[in-house]
């Protein structure tokens, strides 16, 4: 197996080569129907790569375990592939999908911008807030006096 290539994105100017060290691949047999080759092909691909080997900063190695923490067990994150039949096609789907997954997450959080309600969108919720009030006092009892 080799190094996989992530492209160049947003926190990642010039692209990012994870060694083929980091990276383990096992094999299994992909569920569903299958035809002739179902019990001699495992084409279910499962690529483990170890975050904590990823040649980038320790910053950037924070920010990657602190968004894919969902996805991350210690710091080795899993992709199953099996879409495909071929063993291959899986491969490269899932070579892909940590790609994409390590560039999103290297991306740096973009601040919001701070913005204020229109007057005329606070005027229909004091509207809205006034109606429903009439609408709640309207079910009341009468005051017996």
């Amino acid at each position: 197996m080799d190094e996989l290539r992530v492209m160049p994105g947003p926190g990642i100017p010039h692209g990012l080569v994870i060694p083929a060290t980091a990276l383990t691949e096992q094999f299994s047999h992909a569920s569903g129907p299958g035809g002739q080759g179902v019990n001699t092909a495992d084409s279910r691909v499962q690529l483990s790569v170890d975050l904590a080997a990823l040649p980038v900063s320790d910053a950037q190695r924070e920010r990657v375990l602190a968004n894919l923490s969902s996805k991350v067990t210690d710091t080795t994150m899993t992709v199953v592939a099996a879409e495909h039949r071929s063993q291959l096609r899986n491969r490269i789907a899932a070579r892909e999908r940590v790609a994409l997954l390590i560039r999103d997450a290297l991306a740096p959080e973009t601040p919001r911008r701070a913005t204020r309600p229109t007057r005329s969108s606070q005027r229909r919720r004091l509207e809205a807030k006034r109606s429903r009030s009439e609408t709640k006092q309207n079910r009341r009892r009468p005051a017996s006096e």
